[in-house]
């Protein structure tokens, strides 16, 4: 299973609702196919879709932490997401 999850989610031109549907799937597949964390893009744009990915994060059951990406890793277009 782990093969086929990818390391990133893609979210960008989504709306919030479909983003976290989305999300909630890829979370579950993710942290059963024990990858220590991901990167889920979702875009600068106005924020909306960002907010509603770190609403979503800080109550799920399966997130250690997370964090705005780095230099390379996307910047404020990305959250790095940690397992626990």
């Amino acid at each position: 299973k782990s093969a086929s999850i990818s390391p990133e989610l893609n979210l960008i031109g989504k709306t919030v609702d479909e983003a976290i549907f989305e999300l909630d799937k890829y979370l579950d597949d993710a942290y059963l196919a024990n990858l220590p964390k991901v990167t889920i893009i979702h875009g600068r744009g106005t924020g909306a879709l960002r907010k509603g990915v770190h609403d979503y994060l800080k109550r799920s059951k399966y997130v250690k932490n997370f964090r705005i990406g780095g230099h390379n890793e996307g910047n404020t277009g990305a959250t790095i997401v940690e397992f626990k």
